[in-house]
């Protein structure tokens, strides 16, 4: 019979310890792992105030887990767990029941309301993904009832938000309202003086984990932007609209939000586990009997194994461990670096091995204050502004490069920069605007048009006609033989390039015929516009630069060196006849897809490749390098407009997601379909 391992929460720590798990045990049909949550997705704690605040689409802040796990031996179970047998090692829902010989406890946090009166059933919290998205529609829900208030007093408290908490959590909160502030009322034609924020703390500072310096940075970036900071100020009480102080003063307020206190889950609590230590009892000056501080939060040893069970491993925010006379905090790095040691000991006890005793190892802290300003201290580099913002952004690509590869990180790049509205980022709106797709039709048609020219005009030359022999046998070096054709003797490069566009000073009869009429012809118009306009001939101007000359000389560094390493080294050996129909398929394939706007994508990519192989060989003139940027045009989904791709890219991303390459190697276009 195999060993079946259970974590419970799909959190920052369940998901550690499930993925490294999941790695040792890839091949072994004997380990059975299955995680247990209530919804289908991992949520992104951290960044929860983002989507409270309107800055990015609620899918930013929630990955599948069909995505996180893809082919692994994970087993996602949907479900509700309501108590766990520990003596028979058996958890149980409302209507399953599941064995286990190794359980990870991660159920997450909770808010803490220290049993003050009225704050539970009167503020908003922010500690699920249910939490961020009420609070967003709260917002835009009183701002537009604020415009059509007109009691001046009554439209003054609906604008009035207040945050109760300097923490991380409250002052990241009291960033975005301060931004959105900005959006709704240039929405809504609102004066910005008319909305007040403040950020209510019983401590004498915010952000209390932080150095002095970058909390004075972040209170005085607040401060400038209109936020009132108020500290050594406790909240005693709420009341509908009503925020109680300990001096016995009151703020009214439309939107209430507490973000002061965390502890375990209330399921945490209710297992027959022991607990951490109590603490004394709040102040309050209601009725409700004061709570413990410390709810929830599991007692483990150093192996982050229950005192109780050595088989059950509460992790993240349910342990309750001291390091150092101090107990771990509750934030993300907590979690992951105790999921990950609870796995290690499983993997050890399974093994016979020795198990290793936990030691933190937290990398900094950082605060983002909306999504311009941020401060940070990552290994002792203390940085604000622009750049800890951009710290902020590389830890959270680092974070979900591990969890769901370098598909996660690019949905973080366009929710956080590409897709950003009101230029609410760093980098404001750059690269966030979208050209529509039907502007680049005529583009993309005339594209596909000179592509399509060009593969018929190497047939015309005789590219097919193998008994002719090789017709590219000037884009290798002279002495070099193409497979089955002759070696190029007795000319250069730039001979060979010549020869190629048509400049060489021979032709047939018919064409040099052609040409003469042509050139007469030309002459006598031009004799004739001379005549008209008493232009003198040694007035005409001389361009300041000549478009038809070649981008990198054919007999240059870069084009010997490029022939010579790849054509030479490489393309010879391809033979001449399968080389030159490669060529030709490949051109008028290109046109032929732009056209009809099939595999845009494939096709433009394919297109900027041709048009680099062609520059760096010396045959591309500076008045054709359009070809490559307009190939980067076409990879931004042109074939979608007016094009088969409206219909054939949604067919084809959901059999690739399905895939098992895909989903095992993280290479989805969005989202798996499995």
């Amino acid at each position: 019979m195999g060993t079946n391992i259970l974590i419970i929460g799909g959190g920052y720590g369940g998901i550690a310890a499930a993925k490294r798990l999941a790695k040792k045990y890839i091949h072994n049909g004997n380990i059975s792992i299955t995680l247990i949550d209530r919804h289908p997705f991992h949520t992104l704690m951290t960044e929860l105030h983002e989507v409270a605040g309107h800055r990015v689409d609620p899918d930013s802040v929630r990955i599948p887990y069909a995505k996180i796990f893809g082919v692994s031996k994970i087993k996602v179970v949907l479900d509700t767990i309501s108590t766990i047998d520990f003596a028979n090692n058996q958890v149980k829902s409302a209507t399953r029941s599941y064995t286990y010989d190794y359980l990870i406890l991660g159920c997450g946090a909770e808010p803490e309301f220290f049993g003050l009166p009225g704050v539970r059933e009167n503020s908003f919290t922010l500690w699920s993904f249910d939490d961020a998205m009420k609070l967003r529609h709260h917002i835009d829900d009183i701002f537009e009832k604020a415009v059509a208030e007109q009691d001046r007093l009554k439209r003054q408290r609906m604008l009035t938000f207040v945050v109760a908490g300097g923490g991380f959590t409250g002052i990241e909160m009291a960033g975005e309202l301060l931004e959105w502030r900005d959006t709704m009322c240039a929405k809504w034609l609102v004066p910005s003086n008319e909305v007040r924020i403040e950020v209510v703390e019983a401590l004498p500072n915010i952000l209390p984990m932080l150095e002095e310096d970058l909390r004075d940075n972040v209170s005085w970036y607040m401060e400038q932007h209109g936020v009132e900071l108020l500290v050594n100020t406790p909240i005693v009480g709420a009341e509908p609209g009503v925020v109680k102080l300990k001096d016995g003063s009151t703020l009214e307020t439309g939107t209430f939000i507490w973000t002061a206190g965390v502890a375990g889950c209330s399921f945490a609590e209710s297992l027959a586990l022991t607990k951490g230590p109590s603490v004394k009892p709040v102040e309050n000056s209601g009725d409700s009997p004061p709570v413990r501080k410390r709810k929830g939060r599991l007692l483990v040893t150093g192996e982050i194994r229950s005192v109780d069970y050595p088989n059950v491993f509460p992790v993240g925010d349910d342990l309750w461990f001291e390091e150092d006379g101090k107990p771990l905090p509750q934030i993300v790095e907590t979690a992951v670096q105790t999921g990950e040691t609870a796995a290690h000991n499983i993997i050890a006890a399974i093994e016979g091995q020795e198990a290793k005793q936990f030691k933190s190892n937290y990398h900094g802290f950082m605060v983002s204050v909306g999504g311009r300003y941020a401060v940070s201290n990552a290994m002792g580099i203390k940085l604000s502004g622009f750049f800890a913002v951009a710290m902020k952004h590389i830890v959270n690509l680092h974070y979900f490069i591990g969890v769901a590869g370098i598909n996660q990180c690019w949905e973080y790049i366009k929710h956080e920069f590409l897709d950003m509205k009101d230029g609410r980022s760093f980098v404001r709106g750059l690269g966030a605007y979208k050209t529509r797709g039907y502007w680049l039709l005529p583009l993309r048609l005339w594209l596909g048009l000179m592509w399509v020219f060009e593969g018929i005009n190497k047939i015309g030359e005789g590219w097919l006609s193998w008994g002719q022999g090789s017709k590219s046998g000037w884009m290798f070096s002279a002495g070099v033989a193409q497979s089955g054709a002759d070696a190029v003797t007795g000319a250069t490069a730039s001979d060979a390039v010549s020869a190629a566009t048509g400049t060489a000073a021979t032709g047939t009869a018919a064409t040099g015929t052609a040409a003469d009429t042509v050139t007469a012809a030309t002459e006598t118009a031009a004799d004739a516009v001379t005549a008209a306009t008493g232009t003198a001939a040694e007035s005409s101007f001389d361009g300041v630069w000549d478009l038809s000359k070649s981008i990198f000389d054919a007999n240059g560094i870069v084009a010997t060196w490029f022939r010579t390493t790849f054509m030479d080294g490489m393309a010879a050996y391809i033979p001449f006849q399968c080389f030159q129909l490669l060529v030709v398929l490949v051109e008028i394939g290109i046109g032929l897809a732009m056209i009809g706007g099939l595999f845009t994508w494939w096709a433009a990519a394919a297109s900027i490749v041709m048009c680099m192989v062609f520059t760096l060989s010396g045959m591309f003139t500076w008045n054709q390098v359009w070809f490559i940027f307009a190939g980067f045009l076409m990879l931004g989904g042109a074939g979608r407009a007016f094009g088969l791709d409206c219909w054939v890219v949604p067919w084809f991303k959901k059999w690739w997601n399905g895939t098992r390459f895909a989903r095992r190697r993280y290479w989805y276009l969005d989202n798996p379909s499995k």
